[in-house]
């Protein structure tokens, strides 16, 4: 991959096309009620049933489609590609390399720019964005959005240095700056860059606290009552630090022999955690519910939420669960603004015993679907809305 890079630092010398800002009018004109819809290219890079797609399709479910349509750039070895949702919502799905072999992914974005002319290019692939973005530059694409969701942290030594070999690009070719949360828009852009978060918002109501949905979902689950249900949603990969806590629930069971962890997810590290599991002897407390459609209803069943991350942009799974109602334990790296709620606790991850402390001091409390604090920012029929008003502005001036 890093060949890969230096190569396409030499690539990228070709010279420039002029903006094509032909037609443009057919998406402004107010009083032409046969207006084209915006169509924005969204680089999603792979997808894999969760993360930033998961965020990038909510957005595309609420938007106002008749003004601002999304096609979808993604990799040829995506496993999880909602090709019949997209299609039915009037999407359209390009497969393109992997960006693993950034010179073939580079030419095919400049043919697949210079061929649909779209007027936006919409990157959501963190420092990956230079690849896209310097090929929207090429072909003169008028607006270039660089969107920020993630950061950095210890553990993934070739993916980190991957990172800081690009990250000094992530000026170079965006119009316009975006980030999933302040933290996440600094590490990349820098302290002192102007950019703008759009927050991976959700569906309110869809997720919270309901006394029913919690007696049927543990009964499916087969959850007794007086269990104690630690819950975690997050793909498996090293970012996720699942084998974490399977270390915190076997210094609790000592203290809570009535505790369970249940995750929820899949991944390449989903093996290796079952045995971890195993050889500790504790299969009996764990449940591993793989991935699943309904995570909002099991939010509803578990006790307390816990993600223990070696780095996060934002961690919006953590906004989901409170506003289920749960308590959270999230990692000291997890950005603050991740607590919605200002009741989540922030951990160390160097060391399991405040994990297993905090957890065996929780105390299960009654739950309510009224959640106080500055959840409403992550409403996301209030935030699509906005996102289109600021599609329209880029290009409608």
């Amino acid at each position: 991959m890093i060949k890969g890079i230096v190569e396409w630092r030499e690539d990228v010398t070709d010279g420039i096309d002029q903006p094509d800002v032909s037609g443009v009018d057919k998406h402004c004109d107010e009083k032409n009620s046969d207006r084209e819809p915006i169509r924005v290219a969204q680089i999603v890079g792979k997808m894999l049933g969760g993360g930033v797609e998961a965020v990038v399709m909510n957005y595309y479910r609420h938007i106002d489609r008749s003004k601002v349509q999304f096609d979808f750039l993604v990799d040829e070895d995506s496993t999880r590609v909602p090709e019949d949702e997209i299609t039915a919502l009037g999407g359209r799905i390009f497969r393109i390399p992997p960006y693993q072999h950034p010179i073939r992914y580079r030419r095919e974005l400049i043919r697949l720019m210079r061929e649909q002319r779209w007027p936006i290019v919409h990157s959501n692939i963190n420092t990956l964005s230079v690849f896209p973005l310097s090929a929207a530059k090429r072909v003169g694409v008028p607006v270039r959005i660089a969107h920020s969701h993630s950061t950095m942290g210890k553990g993934e030594f070739a993916k980190n240095a991957m990172k800081l070999v690009l990250r000094p690009f992530a000026n170079v070719y965006p119009t316009v700056r975006f980030a999933c949360s302040r933290y996440a828009g600094k590490w990349l852009f820098g302290k002192n860059a102007d950019f703008t978060v759009i927050p991976n918002a959700i569906e309110l109501d869809k997720f919270r606290f309901n006394a029913e949905t919690r007696k049927q979902t543990r009964k499916e689950l087969g959850i007794p009552d007086d269990t104690f249900l630690i819950g975690h949603v997050g793909r498996f990969m090293p970012q996720k630090n699942q084998a974490f806590l399977v270390d915190v629930l076997v210094g609790l069971l000592p203290k809570r022999p009535d505790a369970m962890l249940a995750f929820v997810g899949d991944g390449p590290d989903r093996t290796a955690v079952q045995q971890h599991v195993e050889e500790l002897g504790i299969a009996d407390h764990v449940l591993f519910l793989g991935q699943r459609s309904d995570v909002n209803r099991l939010y509803q069943a578990f006790d307390v939420f816990c993600l223990p991350s070696l780095y996060e942009g934002l961690g919006i799974v953590a906004v989901e669960a409170q506003v289920a109602g749960l308590p959270c334990l999230l990692s000291d790296v997890v950005p603050s603004e991740a607590d919605v709620t200002a009741s989540s606790y922030f951990l160390q991850i160097t060391d399991a015993k405040p994990w297993i402390e905090t957890l065996s001091n929780l105390h299960s409390s009654k739950r309510s679907d009224q959640i106080s604090g500055d959840i409403e920012e992550y409403d996301i029929q209030r935030c699509a809305n906005s996102l289109v008003k600021k599609y329209e502005s880029f290009i409608c001036k």
